[in-house]
């Protein structure tokens, strides 16, 4: 009988073994950057969009970023469209690197109305109101005086 009695001790002994385990069945939530969808191809705009993601914390966000040179292109072509060609061409000589063209060729962008060697004294009179980058047209007014 003692026998006995000691062999139920080892197997009770043998069922009281435990073991204890940490499950993680669950991911951390992931930022996903927002989709910024431009259908119309006649929009001067793009767009960008980011996300990070830590352990704790996480940001997504999205811009649009317009582009003018687009803008300035569209509303010059539309102005020419409409008959406006003077107004056309003095939307393009905003733009420094058209200005400059312009005045190489022979053709000074319009001046406050006035289209060709009366827009060229203008611009010569006025240089401040050049596009700020020009090159030719402050470089030669600076020459003149100095």
């Amino acid at each position: 009988m003692l026998a006995i009695g000691s062999i139920a001790n080892v197997s009770l002994a043998a069922d009281t073994n435990t073991s204890s385990t940490v499950v993680t069945d669950k991911a951390p939530p992931t930022a996903s950057a927002p989709s910024i969808v431009i259908n119309n191809s006649d929009v001067c705009k793009s767009a960008a969009s980011a996300a990070i993601q830590t352990q704790i914390l996480g940001f997504a966000s999205g811009i649009t970023v317009t582009d003018e040179n687009c803008e300035r292109l569209k509303l010059a072509r539309s102005m020419y469209g409409m008959g406006m060609k003077v107004a056309g061409v003095a939307l393009l000589c905003q733009d420094a690197r058209v200005f400059d063209a312009m005045w190489m060729a022979g053709t000074p962008c319009p001046y406050k109305g006035s289209i060709g060697d009366a827009a060229q004294a203008g611009w010569l009179s006025n240089p401040e109101d050049a596009p700020s980058e020009s090159l030719f047209v402050k470089k030669k007014v600076t020459k003149t005086n100095g």
